[in-house]
């Protein structure tokens, strides 16, 4: 397979070890310093590409990977909001293909499954309040974390006491405290916490009177993160639409 890598920064050099490891070829690496390559022969020879970024730049990488008519596969987070509807259209009816998803980690997609079980039996037992809090490293843009996100929204989708989930606290870089995790009976705060080079935490916690009950996942490093996308290309080659880690592990 001919992979094309978006963002070369510590992710897209894991990819790329991982592709290569796996008998992958590496046709072209676009990075800030070399955008025309978008329009690049080596670009179009690819067959789909992976885009690591950031919530600044992952659009228009996005409409640009369209453009040349190239598959892609991303973990940028932060576009979701503004950009959603409409790159779900482009690839539900306008014959685009992206595999994005929050997180590409196994022990992330086995985690959602376990959470989205749990928030099921939990939904039956009100003295249960749930609370979210994920940490990452300094570098990270956006807060809450696209994985904590997609952490609350399973929730939701099986809770019915909670409408929304809301920013709760940010502990930043420089030890700095803002927000409040004080919130509505039915809304789930996120708590964020940004230091050194945490790859990232996410933990759920339920608490009552009597006790609590808490699941986490900690990632150890990027490998797990860059071996899921490489997957997902691979899956991505022959399928098409807007696809996410549902499609690659049906649990």
């Amino acid at each position: 397979m001919k992979i094309a890598l978006i963002g070369y920064g510590k992710m897209g050099k894991e990819i790329e070890k991982i592709a290569l490891n796996r008998g992958h070829e590496i046709v072209c690496i676009i990075d800030i310093n070399n955008q025309e390559d978008f329009e690049s022969e080596a670009f179009k020879s690819a067959d789909v590409a992976i885009e690591f970024t950031n919530p600044m730049v992952a659009y228009q990488n996005y409409i640009k990977t369209f453009r040349a008519g190239k598959k892609l596969v991303s973990g940028s987070t932060g576009w979701m909001e503004e950009h959603g509807d409409e790159i779900r259209e482009l690839c539900t009816t306008g014959g685009k293909t992206l595999f994005w998803s929050s997180n590409f980690s196994l022990g992330v997609a086995i985690f959602s499954a376990v959470n989205k079980y749990l928030a099921k039996i939990m939904n039956r037992f009100p003295a249960y309040d749930v609370t979210m809090s994920e940490t990452h490293h300094i570098h990270k843009l956006d807060a809450p974390s696209g994985t904590a996100i997609t952490l609350a929204e399973g929730i939701l989708e099986n809770i019915e006491r909670k409408k929304s989930w809301v920013k709760g606290t940010l502990l930043d870089a420089n030890g700095e405290l803002s927000g409040s995790n004080e919130c509505a009976p039915n809304e789930l705060p996120i708590a964020s916490i940004r230091e050194g080079e945490v790859p990232g935490i996410h933990t759920i916690r339920y608490d009552s009177e009597a006790d609590s009950i808490s699941i986490t996942h900690d990632a150890k490093n990027r490998q797990g993160f860059a071996l899921g996308a490489v997957l997902a290309a691979e899956y991505t080659v022959n399928h098409e639409g807007f696809l996410g880690m549902s499609d690659l592990f049906d649990f």
